[in-house]
């Protein structure tokens, strides 16, 4: 068997009093398609930028490929490509401008750059519109570009915060189809985010719920339907968390700017 792309052993991590995320463990093979669902304030978010290196665990283990994301934060960066809930290009530069910024970002040869963002962009049906200033795209075109940026620099892992918010249903199943050809073609290892159930249930080969800062159940879509006795993955979701309305969480947007700071050190 394969190494795990990512391994997580028994993760805590506080904030002064608050347990964030209680002694939670998972793994995620190469090539999976991992979905990672729970309430709002469930540990979701603090579990992802602890992947994602934005926060150091208090403790237990990461690995990312392999690498621990605190002690080679540097090399396990290259090792991912992130999309976060809130959008993060740059309104005024162009489609191609954008992607050779994240290109040159990651030190991407300027040849591979050039051929790997028309690929991308070909494959996200976006090349026809690679001059146009990204602040006339509209949602669903901002979120393909996104997510093609994202997999410029070859990243073996690809972390998608809920990647489809606000989208229409058109535009939400275009995006998963592209997602789950570079998983199969390249395999990369995909770890998702999404509120939409349909979406998980669609896609992933596994799910991780978490609720309260602990993992309280994990399996393909048809044995969290069989452990909870229900006949959908919504139905499973809300046995499993309850139907109480749980505050929202702090925007994606504190996350992007962290990780534009990380990039510039």
């Amino acid at each position: 068997m394969e190494p795990s792309m990512i391994r997580v052993e028994n993760l805590i991590k506080k904030f002064g009093d608050l347990t964030a995320v209680n002694d939670v463990s998972f793994d995620v093979q190469k090539g999976e398609i991992f979905a990672f669902l729970g309430p709002n304030g469930a540990g979701k978010t603090t579990t992802i930028k602890v992947l994602t290196t934005l926060l150091k665990p208090t403790s237990g283990s990461v690995e990312l490929d392999g690498l621990n994301p605190v002690s080679h934060h540097n090399e396990a960066r290259k090792a991912f490509g992130i999309v976060f809930q809130d959008p993060s290009l740059d309104q005024d530069l162009t489609a191609w401008e954008n992607m050779n910024l994240h290109g040159v970002l990651y030190h991407v040869p300027s040849k591979i750059r050039r051929e790997r963002t028309e690929t991308l962009m070909k494959l996200f049906e976006l090349w026809e519109k690679r001059d146009t200033v990204v602040k006339q795209f509209s949602g669903g075109m901002k979120r393909r570009l996104e997510i093609a940026r994202g997999f410029l620099h070859t990243p073996k892992i690809l972390f998608l915060d809920e990647p489809t918010l606000g989208l229409d249903p058109q535009s939400r199943n275009q995006l998963w189809t592209h997602v789950k050809h570079l998983n199969e073609t390249e395999r990369v290892t995909v770890f998702l985010t999404t509120h939409y159930m349909d979406e998980a249930d669609r896609v992933a080969h596994r799910i991780a719920v978490i609720d309260h800062g602990r993992i309280v159940a994990m399996g393909t879509s048809q044995e969290l339907k069989q452990q909870t006795n229900t006949e959908s993955l919504e139905g499973a979701f809300l046995a499993l968390t309850g139907s109480s309305i749980r505050e929202e969480s702090a925007g994606s947007a504190d996350q992007l700017r962290q990780m534009a700071r990380m990039f510039r050190r």
